[in-house]
């Protein structure tokens, strides 16, 4: 993994570079960013350029034996920690049995999301952690002396799934061996255990701007402007999303977020059960995407209604229906619609039926828009 793979964060990059340089490392750092900022990949970057054996003034040089074991996730001293399914029937009981798995999601994407790792598991409806057999084939892992590099590092992908077994490795992470460091990787500080929270150096990720995805689509994938600013539009700062975005089929049956809307204003029951039935047969991850426009759609009305729409980045015909739109909602119509819309989301991730779902979502809609002011 390169620095200059991973986009944004263009000041987090050089005060990386510059510790290793100026031989400041410190042995215990947290990468706390947002999802689909890249803060893992930043982590392996890092480790990268510490072990690079010709490193170039501003990133590893990508050629050497040791940067071409990093970018295929297998140097004998980088060691990786994150949440699985433990399984006795699996045989998993630790993350080095699933580590196959680990290095494709990699490598297929560097800006790797929760959701998406768990599509190469086999998870059912089980929820992830990090258990107490993963800390102590940590301790023994990092007990070893490095194999080929000055550093041994283990990177830990968000440590909020960490129990209170994370406390096993309070030691190690306070007094590691010589030459050991500790990356971790997390989202939710508030969600970390305060002991392990306490003995690390934060190092923040900030989210991507919506100037920076709509840079890299164009320049890395010749998107057009139009097509770049929509993607940037509603990823919100995450490039996972973006990526998700990017890569989603369009569907000419389930029509606008605008033809919707106008069905629910007018009550159009026909209408609305038939655009239900065709939203029902795409995919989780598209219904989620949607309603995510949705509600950056809400949110530009209401900004549009209160006269602040320098801070609106859309065009043509999303404009007008937003200009449009924002007459029919106020603050207190706008706020009902965003917790409808969030509750939606929570729901198809638990894989709610999904033309119950949206028709009680529809007929809310509806309710909404039809109620006079009070």
């Amino acid at each position: 993994m390169l620095f200059k793979d991973i986009v944004g964060n263009k000041e987090i990059k050089e005060q990386l570079v510059r510790s290793v340089n100026d031989n400041r490392i410190s042995h215990a750092q947290l990468f706390l960013g947002p999802e689909g900022s890249g803060a893992l990949s930043l982590a392996i970057a890092y480790a990268q350029y510490i072990a690079c054996e010709n490193k170039q003034e501003n990133d590893s040089c990508g050629q050497c034996s040791s940067c071409r074991k990093y970018q295929k996730f297998i140097h004998p001293d980088l060691h990786f920690s994150y949440p699985f399914i433990a399984s006795k029937t699996n045989k998993v009981e630790t993350s080095v049995d699933v580590i196959d798995e680990w290095r494709t999601a990699l490598a297929a994407d560097k800006y790797l999301s929760l959701n998406a790792w768990l599509k190469y598991l086999d998870v059912e409806n089980k929820q992830p952690n990090i258990p107490i057999a993963e800390c102590h084939a940590i301790i023994q892992k990092l007990s070893l002396k490095p194999f080929e590099s000055e550093f041994k590092v283990l990177i830990m992908w968000l440590p909020e799934f960490l129990g209170n077994e994370g406390n096993s490795l309070l030691k190690i992470i306070e007094e590691p061996a010589h030459k050991t460091l500790f990356l971790l990787v997390a989202e939710n500080r508030d969600k970390m255990l305060n002991t392990i929270l306490s003995r690390t150096q934060l190092i923040k990720i900030n989210k991507l701007s919506n100037k920076e995805i709509q840079q890299h689509f164009v320049e890395a994938h010749q998107c057009d402007s139009a097509q770049a600013n929509r993607i940037a539009y509603l990823s919100n700062g995450n490039m996972a999303s973006a990526y998700a975005v990017f890569n989603e089929e369009e569907n000419k049956e389930t029509g606008s977020f605008a033809d919707w809307m106008r069905l629910c204003y007018m009550g159009n029951g026909t209408g609305i059960v038939k655009w239900v039935e065709d939203f029902a047969k795409i995919g989780r991850e598209r219904q989620k995407n949607f309603i995510r426009y949705g509600l950056n759609i809400i949110r530009d009305c209401l900004l549009f209604g209160d006269n602040v729409k320098e801070m609106i980045h859309l065009e043509g015909e999303e404009l007008e229906f937003v200009s449009k739109f924002s007459a029919l909602i106020g603050v207190k119509k706008g706020e009902m619609i965003i917790k409808c819309f969030e509750e939606a989301i929570y729901h198809v991730e638990r894989n709610a039926n999904p033309k119950i779902l949206f028709l009680d979502v529809s007929l809310q809609i509806n309710r909404y828009l039809r109620t006079q002011p009070s």
